[in-house]
């Protein structure tokens, strides 16, 4: 009982520091994508389409992604309120989340299950893991600790980087294997992102772009031994269908055309929750990669507009984190967490837009799906813990400063 009281007198302490208009943007996230995966979802249930041709209840994908909420609001709270932001720089806990990535992603070519031509995706029993997006959250964190660990030696030399750098394009290579070109262009402009952000130098940047390179060629080796096609054919055809889709609408451009057509529809105010027309069988992966589509078709501009901005807010937010936070690990972690969440929402509303060609990847916080929804918490639960940790410390300089001042009226 004393163990209960002191963790509610922790936790409310803790409050104070808790940034708590990006935990109720997250949670308002979460709460649309809930509401537009049942609206994206349920008539195609009930239909057995989603299901292998088995008709289920028009909550199955709902209540799924209702447990995948819950489990990701945990790994929030768990993160933000009770786990030290210290171990994020533990050397060992860095060496062994690198150590469980590279195992599931060979996991994943050996035994994975394999979706839309991608080969990326472990089925657990109760959920499908996609080690890549646990990748995500390591390049994030992996690399800003070995940055700051030899920052100094970087800056004199830039070759000091390229064991990670060739093991980070290794992992990219791997997922590449898997045929999932989304997920390697997103992790790649991550790490990039990262990169420039460090402030090694425009000179010292070329260099460790060309031990990227390297390290990406080492992946691509193996792509080449193993005799792989990196591109799945249907993402080889999507090409074909970006300059005009109506003009392959009954063949390849099928997909986007309808995309293009249910966000034309949406108009100013949308046709209203739950009326779209397009989720009837028009667009098969309505309630995943298409499910913007659904938001613009049924809530128009304006509820396309509001989900755009809640994501923006985020990104805003870490990189607002990042420029106050005086630790070099913490600053490129923040940035790190702002490009995945922007590249991964341009990387999918590019996609459905016709900008780019569809390649399967998620939008941030709506998309029905276990493993984004997992990745996505945990990078949230880095921003919260890093900003208490910042609010933590300017809260302490200013007592600091405060108890300077009245010592020197003395």
């Amino acid at each position: 009982m004393n163990n209960m009281k002191k963790l509610f007198r922790y936790i409310l302490k803790s409050s104070k520091y808790i940034d708590f208009p990006l935990l109720i943007t997250y949670l308002a996230l979460c709460f649309i994508g809930l509401t537009m995966v049942y609206s994206a979802s349920m008539v195609a249930a009930t239909r057995g389409t989603l299901t292998g041709g088995v008709p289920v209840s028009g909550t199955y994908f709902y209540t799924r992604q209702l447990v995948y909420v819950i489990i990701g609001f945990c790994i929030v709270f768990v993160m933000s309120y009770i786990m030290d932001v210290k171990i994020l720089k533990n050397r060992n806990v860095q060496l062994g989340m690198m150590g469980v990535i590279i195992f599931l992603l060979f996991a994943t070519l050996g035994f994975g299950s394999e979706i839309n031509g991608s080969k990326s995706w472990i089925n657990l029993g109760f959920m499908n893991l996609q080690a890549s997006e646990l990748l995500k959250i390591a390049v994030i964190l992996y690399v800003p600790y070995i940055i700051e660990r030899k920052r100094k030696e970087i800056q004199r030399q830039p070759s000091a980087i390229i064991g990670p750098i060739i093991l980070v394009g290794f992992c990219l290579g791997l997922v590449l294997m898997q045929k999932d070109v989304g997920q390697t262009l997103l992790i790649a402009g991550i790490f990039f992102s990262i990169i420039i952000y460090s402030g090694i130098g425009v000179k010292n940047f070329l260099k460790i772009g060309m031990f990227s390179g390297l390290g990406l060629l080492v992946g691509l080796f193996f792509i080449f031994v193993f005799h792989i096609n990196i591109l799945p054919d249907y993402l080889t055809a999507r090409f074909s269908a970006i300059e005009n889709p109506f003009n392959y609408e009954d063949g390849i451009g099928y997909h986007l055309a309808n995309s293009l057509l249910a966000i034309g529809n949406g108009g100013l105010f949308g046709r209203g929750l739950g009326n779209s027309v397009m989720k009837l069988g028009y667009l098969p992966e309505a309630h995943t990669d298409f499910i913007f589509a659904i938001i613009s078709e049924e809530l128009g501009l304006v509820g396309a507009l509001i989900v755009l901005g809640l994501i923006y807010f985020i990104v805003y937010r870490a990189f607002t984190l990042a420029s106050r936070t005086t630790s070099y690990f913490y600053k490129l972690v923040c940035v790190g967490i702002a490009s995945y969440i922007a590249l991964q929402a341009f990387i999918n509303l590019g996609g459905i837009s016709g900008l780019i060609p569809l390649t399967g990847v998620p939008l941030p916080f709506i998309s029905f799906g276990g493993s984004s929804m997992m990745s996505l918490s945990i990078a949230m639960g880095l921003l919260l813990i890093i900003g208490k940790q910042i609010k933590y410390d300017e809260a302490k300089k200013r007592y600091m400063a405060k108890q300077m001042k009245q010592t020197s009226r003395y």
